[in-house]
């Protein structure tokens, strides 16, 4: 069996792209983990209370990480319906059910959809 010694697919490192805050004091409260239409999964260092609405903000780069790069804020209210421990010992997954979510979070999801889907490649290819 060959051992690949080389990655050939580049890893995006998403949590540098994707942190959340709390809308009102400025302060990161995790990374997106996952996102539908309905709700997102948060990832975090502290485990977060289960039942209160919480003020999020998305900052998604609209161009390539520079120093003087700009971000679209996104803001979203979101109730904790779950937290637990994460796999990886000292983070916590949380999931919220979205009540207040502009367009723009929706086009976030659907561009997001995109670059990880898998298109199927044509017979003659």
């Amino acid at each position: 069996m060959a051992k690949f010694i080389e990655r050939r697919i580049e890893r995006h490192q998403l949590p540098y792209y994707l942190k959340v805050y709390n809308r009102y004091t400025d302060l990161p409260i995790g990374y997106l983990g996952n996102v539908s239409e309905a709700g997102l999964m948060l990832i975090s260092q502290l485990p977060l209370l289960v039942g209160p609405d919480f003020e999020l903000q998305l900052r998604v780069p609209v161009r390539a990480p520079e120093a003087d790069a700009t971000a679209q804020l996104i803001n979203l209210t979101a109730s904790c319906l779950w937290c637990h421990e994460d796999a990886t010992p000292g983070y916590y997954d949380s999931g919220f059910m979205l009540l207040q979510a502009p367009l723009e979070y929706e086009q976030l999801v659907q561009a997001l959809r995109r670059y990880f889907s898998f298109l199927p490649m044509s017979a003659s290819a």
